[in-house]
């Protein structure tokens, strides 16, 4: 007879989580740019607007794609992931900052922000590439890949390296919040290297050696090879995976035991 109403009491608080959840997702999606969802409209065309503008410098000054015919493709195989990537690792971190005063509610938990803000970007990040994708195919140019399967995987191992730099950098500026600013320059650093806007592997065998431990240049490059099969990019798979899964272990540890000193 017990057994009843303890499924009950589970089922309720189950129902109340996903509450919770679902109102930190909308908070977040309408507090970013102004206060309506409408607003939530600009954060899915800012990195399309990054992609088309990097696509329209190199229009209009005659650059030949590195690979392949297709410009836009190029540049949007490449600064799609490493976009993915960046977007969740530096927003989970600025989720922490702006939701904080939220975590002094007994409902509200640091882990809840932290998983709410990543389901966010990454809806965020698939809305943007179906707009990518729209756009490519509008103007003439295929989105479809050669190898479909190796750019979803792509795409997938730049959310859980999003998640685990991510997850750690809230762990960091918990002690420092000026690392905030400094990560945002790193990040720029990480994307110029990450060969977005060049091949990497026409770079000289010695740089381009050091150049591969940037996962960011290797997400880049994972999805190209499902676009580009012949063109012999070499991906470190195991270095992506283990990276990703490594830096979420390290940082899902430190969140939960710096909870105490993130929510004082």
């Amino acid at each position: 007879m017990s057994a009843v109403p303890q499924a009950q009491k589970v089922k309720s608080a189950n129902e109340a989580y996903l509450h919770v959840l679902c109102a930190l997702m909308l908070r977040d999606m309408r507090t970013r740019f102004g206060a309506s969802l409408w607003g939530y409209g600009v954060v899915v065309l800012w990195p399309c607007v990054h992609v088309f503008v990097l696509i329209a410098i190199y229009t209009f000054q005659k650059l030949a794609a590195p690979l392949g015919d297709s410009r836009p493709l190029f540049f949007a195989t490449g600064a799609v992931p490493v976009l993915v990537f960046q977007y969740i690792s530096r927003e989970v971190m600025k989720a922490v900052i702006m939701n904080r005063p939220l975590t002094y509610y007994p409902q509200v938990k640091i882990f809840d922000v932290i998983l709410a803000r990543i389901l966010v970007e990454i809806v965020t990040g698939f809305l943007a590439l179906i707009v990518i994708s729209s756009v490519l195919a509008a103007i003439g140019t295929d989105p479809v890949p050669s190898d479909p399967l190796t750019a979803v995987c792509g795409y997938i191992a730049a959310i859980i390296l999003g998640v685990g730099v991510g997850t750690i950098n809230v762990a960091i500026i918990a002690f420092f919040p000026g690392y905030l600013i400094g990560y945002s320059l790193f990040s720029i650093i990480l994307y110029i290297s990450s060969g977005v806007m060049f091949l990497p592997s026409y770079m000289p065998d010695k740089i381009y050696y050091w150049m591969k431990y940037n996962p960011a240049l290797q997400l880049a490059e994972w999805v190209r090879l499902a676009y580009y099969p012949y063109s012999g990019l070499q991906i470190d798979f195991l270095y992506i995976i283990m990276f990703g899964l490594t830096t979420t272990s390290i940082g899902l540890l430190l969140v939960k035991h710096i909870v105490g000193k993130i929510q004082m």
